[in-house]
Formats: C-alpha cells, sequence, structure tokens
C-alpha cells in the first residue's frame, strides 16, 4: 500500500530506512529477502491515543504490555497520554518519570504527550522543547485527582501559549454542565443499564465542548484536535471550522464505529468509555463523515484498568471505570466495519497510518511506505477471520468489548525499523521501540 496506490512492490531497506521502492523484478541478487506473498503489506499503524498508565498505575497497564499488544495489533508508533500515570506528564519531572518507565520496556515507538491543567500554561513550551509532540486536556472531570480539568479561562491561555509554538492541543470534549444535568436525569435509574448511563452522559456535552474549542481555536489560531468523537450532532460545527480555515482536526474510535448502545447488555461494563457508545443511527453518521472527510482518524484511545475498576462483578455502569482496551484489535475492528460499508483498504490506510503521522509531527517518518520514511509494515491478511479471546490478548487486564467477537482480517507480521518484532503464533523478540522525540 504505497502513497500511489495498491501495488505489487519491491521495498530496499538499509539501517531501518526504506531507500527505495521498485518492481519486484529489480530484486538485487545475494541480499536478505523477506518475501510477503500474497499478504498486503501496509505501513505500520500509527495510534495517538494511547493510555500506559506507567509509572503509578502500571497495574492498569505498562509499557511492556501495551506495546506488545500494539505490536500484535500491527502498531509500530503509539502516543502516550499524559494521565493516569503518577505523575502525570505535565511538568518536567513527570517527563523524566515517564521516561524512566518507557525505557528498555517497549516493543514499539513510542511519543509522548504532555498535558495543560490549569497550574501550568506557562509550563508548556519547556515540555514542547523537551520533546513532547502535543498536549492534552479535559474540559470535565478525567477521572483521576492528578489531572485536573480546564475552565474556559484556563483552556484560552494555554491555546495562546500554544499558537506561539505550533503545537497542537488533544482536547476531551465534554462540559461540565450538560453533565451535571446528565447526571440529575440518570439518578435513581437502573445503574446495570446501558441506557442509565448513556442519559448521563448526553450528545449535548459534547456538542458544547466542540462549539467551545472552536470558538477559541479561531481567536487564538491554535491547533485544536478533538479526541474521541462520539456525539454526530457535533459533525455541523466541525463541518464550520472547515469551511473558515480554522485548525480543527478530529478523530474517532473503533468503538464507535463497530458498536451501538441498543446492542449492550445490561451489566455489560467493559463497553463503558467517555464519551459513551451512542445509536446505531450516530455511528452511521460517524461513518459518512469519515467518507466525506470530516473525520481525520481513527485511533484506539486504549484506556485499560483492572476487572475491579471495571465493577466487572456488580456490573454497575455509573460506578465502573470508563475506558475499553482495544490496542490489539483496532485495524480488525475497523477492517470488519469497513468491508461492511465498501472502503477500501486504501482507506483504512490513511485514517489508521497517515492522518495520525502528520497530527503527531511525524509524517516524514512514519505511517507511509515511501523512500525516506522508517521500515515499519504490517504483513496483513485481509481476508482471514479471528474470533477475540480475551484471556489471549496482550495487554495486561484482559478486559475488552470485543470478547467472543469474530472479526475480518489478521496481523501475520509487524516490523519496526526493518526488524520483525511479532510474528504470529510465535514468541516475542526483545523489546526494539525508541521514544520518539519532536524533531
Amino acid at each position: 500500500m504505497t502513497p500511489t496506490g495498491q501495488r505489487p512492490a519491491a521495498i530496499h531497506i538499509a539501517q531501518g530506512v526504506i531507500v527505495d521502492v521498485t518492481d519486484p523484478r529489480s530484486v538485487p541478487p545475494n541480499v536478505p529477502l523477506l518475501e510477503a506473498g500474497d499478504l498486503h503489506v501496509l505501513p505500520g499503524l500509527v495510534d495517538t491515543h494511547v493510555h500506559i498508565n506507567d509509572p503509578g498505575r502500571a497495574d492498569w497497564e505498562g509499557f511492556e504490555t501495551a506495546t506488545r499488544a500494539a505490536a500484535a495489533g500491527g502498531v509500530t508508533t503509539l502516543v502516550d497520554m499524559p494521565l493516569n500515570s503518577i505523575p502525570p506528564t505535565t511538568t518536567l519531572g513527570g517527563l523524566e518519570a515517564k521516561l524512566a518507565a518507557l525505557e528498555a520496556k517497549a516493543f514499539v515507538d513510542v511519543a509522548l504527550c504532555g498535558g495543560l491543567v490549569p497550574d501550568n500554561p506557562k509550563g508548556l513550551v519547556e515540555l514542547f522543547d523537551e520533546g513532547v509532540v502535543a498536549f492534552k486536556c479535559f474540559l470535565a472531570e478525567s477521572g483521576v485527582g492528578e489531572f485536573s480539568h480546564v475552565q474556559e479561562k484556563e483552556l484560552r491561555e494555554g491555546m495562546r501559549e500554544l499558537a506561539k509554538i505550533d503545537a497542537p492541543l488533544f482536547v476531551h470534549a465534554e462540559l461540565p454542565g450538560p453533565l451535571d444535568e446528565g447526571a440529575r436525569a440518570a439518578a435513581g435509574l437502573d445503574a446495570r443499564s446501558y441506557a442509565t448511563y448513556l442519559a448521563s452522559r448526553p450528545r449535548t456535552a459534547e456538542d458544547a465542548a466542540v462549539d467551545l474549542v472552536l470558538r477559541i481555536a479561531k481567536e487564538t489560531g491554535a491547533r485544536a484536535h478533538i479526541v474521541h468523537l462520539s456525539s454526530s450532532d457535533a459533525l455541523k460545527t466541525i463541518l464550520a471550522a472547515r469551511d473558515s480555515d480554522v485548525p480543527l482536526t478530529v478523530e474517532t474510535c473503533p468503538h464507535y464505529l463497530t458498536f451501538a448502545s441498543e446492542e449492550i447488555p445490561d451489566g455489560a461494563t467493559a463497553f463503558k468509555c467517555a464519551p459513551p457508545i451512542r445509536e446505531r443511527e450516530n455511528r452511521e453518521r460517524l461513518w459518512e463523515a469519515l467518507r466525506e472527510g470530516l473525520i481525520d482518524q481513527i485511533v484506539t484511545d486504549h484506556s485499560p484498568s483492572t476487572a475491579e475498576l471495571k465493577c466487572s462483578g456488580s456490573g454497575d455502569f455509573m460506578k465502573a471505570w470508563g475506558g475499553i482496551s482495544s490496542l490489539q484489535i483496532g485495524l480488525a475492528a475497523i477492517w470488519t466495519a469497513a468491508c461492511a460499508r465498501s472502503h477500501p483498504l486504501r482507506d483504512v490506510v490513511r485514517w489508521m497510518c497517515e492522518a495520525p503521522a502528520r497530527l503527531a509531527g511525524l509524517e516524514r517518518r512514519k505511517g507511509t511506505i515511501a523512500k525516506g520514511f522508517d521500515a515499519d509494515f504490517v504483513f496483513f491478511d485481509p481476508n482471514a477471520e479471528l474470533t477475540i479471546e480475551a484471556a489471549t490478548l496482550e495487554h495486561k487486564n484482559k478486559v475488552t468489548p470485543y470478547d467472543r467477537k469474530t472479526l475480518r482480517g489478521v496481523v501475520m507480521r509487524t516490523i519496526l525499523r526493518g526488524h520483525t518484532i511479532y510474528e504470529r503464533g510465535k514468541p516475542f523478540a526483545n523489546p526494539e521501540g525508541r521514544w520518539l522525540r519532536r524533531s
């Protein structure tokens, strides 16, 4: 899968970098050759929204298990979010702690996202100078006490600072006011019912937040990125941003494109995430927005926790941790759903490789099979089927809503900078991942 389309080719690699892409007959004699046969060779996936939680909450997820899951899912580059670890990546000290946790454990390349919280807008530049690729903030409570959400004034101040250095801000777009209204509406209802949780996080919370982000992005000139969009009602605001050339990009996630709220059983807290999985009609509007280019990319928002925090025993949606583990499953989930809607594999590469690399400032190195790029590939069988067994997945806590779901598309081999880091059915090689500093 090259930038000019799908074709037979020979990829020439030297010192972990692609030096040429040629006709297959041009392979020189007496060189090591890895033959993909009838498999499709994709660029390594780039996932710009992953919560690894290490250090501090490595019992939720650590670098070793998360990056093994990434490799098994065809992800060769990920961007780790700044929260859920202790300390969060909001200071230089937090960055140093994150790097110490990462060292010698990563099976894939890792870039780091800094955090915007109420007390650090003036400290963003030094984090950027040290190599973080972007920043993340919440407009409502994040779920962990070490990472506070920002108010409108703090959001504006932070975006002004980021505009000066042209750094993107990833925004969790839900506002407290509508969420408070939703909580009141859900009070006293059956906590095991998914409909109760869905009522507690209405679309209006997302819609109003996206409106706010657009307004401040227009005012400051900062690059804003809406993470994990679930409300299709916000698409009209995103269209307005495109029409007025405001630098606003958008992602959504496999779970919003695969599942529908009507299908989620009572007590099935593995499906809980924030914002929530919404109705079938909403899902199809998100797919249409991908087709139209209103949504730029698809990333997992891999956000694991222990089974106890997911309330796997009680099935209480209102108390369970909100996060879905899918780092190993994202490619197959999206390819399965894309096939059902007649999307070609080229679209999946654009959504899951090229666009995320561009967002992270890695578009000259990652996400494309072309001369000068890192030799990161996925050998992918698009016709094979796989039934997910949660217990066999590589992430630490074996909880996922994809358990027992049959998906289309299997990762057979993952290659990072010319070296095989995962081959289906074989033990993992030694970790070879690196910290990717902003260049």
